[in-house]
């Protein structure tokens, strides 16, 4: 028996997400079923992180146990030859038995994308939120993010229907950045609660044309006031980057592979 990792990424624009569920086709269910194929036995599948339906993984970790005279290599080429082309694997290595996709990483990274322009753009569509109304002003909204770093209780940002006993997390860094007409936001934490980012992100937005203050923003989640956080913005603009462990397993990748930053060129 061994323990094969596996770096996937995946457009979840078709998807229920990662996790399997009844009737509804799921990511874990399209890679589970492959390793079926490959191995004429049932493997489970545990990932770094749970996306959710229409939400993508540039760098999605998976681990699973297997016996089988397949070297832990080779999983990428012959996986991909079964998979539809929203799922591909980067790259598949052997790791040692200790080490788990969810509980050995350090912090996970997802990045939500806003195109902020007056235009649409069918080639990144599927992958961003086309916020067009206003002009965002993504300094105040860094600003009023800032706070959010370290430790805290973050009940206001989690969805109803999470199984988690309580809501505390910690945020190790939060990056807001216009490029051109394209908003990046990037959030690194030690765990994510559920529809955090997409309830952060529509309360920031809100900041940033400024139909909330910062400090009203920052009223909601640390006084937990949960029924104020109504916004929540789109699945298809958020990625969940890559997680982070002590040890990078992944050897041929490096972070530009993930998620490059990409450009929309101004008409002149």
């Amino acid at each position: 028996m061994k323990r094969v990792a596996l770096l996937v990424q995946y457009d979840g624009s078709k998807y229920s997400g990662w996790q399997k569920q009844k009737n509804a086709i799921t990511v874990q269910e399209i890679i589970e079923r492959a390793l079926f194929k490959i191995t004429h036995n049932v493997v489970k599948t545990f990932a770094a992180g749970r996306t959710d339906a229409g939400v993508h993984a540039s760098g999605q970790v998976v681990h699973f146990d297997i016996e089988c005279v397949i070297p832990g290599y080779s999983y990428s080429d012959v996986l991909n030859s079964l998979l539809p082309s929203t799922i591909r694997i980067l790259e598949s290595v052997e790791v040692k038995d200790s080490w788990h996709s969810c509980y050995s990483a350090i912090y996970r990274h997802y990045r939500y994308v806003i195109n902020n322009s007056k235009f649409p753009n069918l080639f990144i569509n599927n992958w961003s939120w086309h916020r067009y109304q206003k002009v965002l002003d993504e300094v105040l909204m860094s600003s009023a993010s800032k706070r959010m770093e370290g430790e805290h209780d973050f009940f206001a940002f989690q969805k109803s229907g999470s199984n988690r006993t309580h809501s505390i997390t910690n945020i190790k860094n939060i990056d807001i950045k216009r490029v051109e007409d394209l908003i990046l936001i990037d959030i690194k934490a030690t765990g994510f609660l559920y529809g955090m980012v997409r309830l952060i992100v529509g309360q920031l937005v809100l900041v940033g044309e400024k139909k909330i203050s910062p400090e009203i923003f920052t009223d909601r989640w640390v006084n937990k006031k949960k029924n104020d956080v109504r916004e929540s913005s789109p699945a298809k603009g958020l990625c969940f980057v890559n997680a982070v462990y002590e040890e990078n397993v992944f050897k041929n990748i490096n972070n530009n592979d993930f998620f490059p930053v990409f450009l929309i060129k101004g008409i002149s």
